[in-house]
């Protein structure tokens, strides 16, 4: 199997993850604002997953320019990813349409875990097959990211039983470490 197979499966997987998770916003039956309001979570739970996913994208993109040789534990890692991200869509209809609910916000908390937890496999996957020991040195210094944003997922679990506004005050946090792409592999020539 190619990179570029590699690649089309996955943004083909991301794909219909996004329009998966469109297709679970329901407008209100009323046009009012009051009607409106009401469903405001769940859009707002669908916009804020929408972002989460589009980051994902974006360095999953990047991190797949940079394979060497498509091997199976590369590709078992990317599936793993690819598992745990196909549940974004449940766990943020159900965060909307319970957002104050200390469960729906660890659910949403632990498979942000889960995503976390599977992009530093996947990224341990491309360290093992670098032989060039600056792009290594790259790969496990965002390895320390992925395991912060790791930490902070987790820690969503935890605070969604104290305060959920804290929860999704990390929630919010997280994306920040991740909004632009990884520029050294942006700028990396393609292999």
């Amino acid at each position: 199997m190619t990179t570029s197979r590699l690649e089309a499966f996955s943004d083909g997987v991301i794909a219909i993850i996004v329009t998966i998770m469109v297709l679970e916003l329901r407008a209100p039956v009323q046009p009012t604002w009051p009607a409106l309001l009401k469903v405001a979570p769940i859009f707002i739970s669908y916009g804020f997953s929408f972002l989460i996913v589009a980051i994902m994208w974006v360095n999953h993109h990047h991190m797949i320019h940079v394979v060497r040789r498509v091997t199976a534990g590369l590709l078992w890692a990317n599936l793993n990813l690819l598992f745990w991200v196909s549940l974004v869509p449940f766990v943020t209809d159900f965060l909307g349409k319970n957002y104050r609910a200390p469960m729906a916000v660890a659910l949403y908390g632990l498979d942000l875990t889960l995503c976390s937890a599977a992009f530093f496999l996947l990224r341990l996957e491309l360290i093992r097959q670098e032989p060039d020991l600056e792009m290594r040195e790259y790969h496990q210094s965002i390895q320390r990211k992925n395991g912060l944003s790791f930490f902070l997922y987790f820690s969503t679990v935890l605070l969604s039983h104290i305060s959920v506004f804290l929860a999704f005050f990390v929630f919010a946090l997280i994306p920040a470490l991740y909004f632009l792409p990884e520029r050294k592999l942006a700028a990396s020539p393609e292999r």
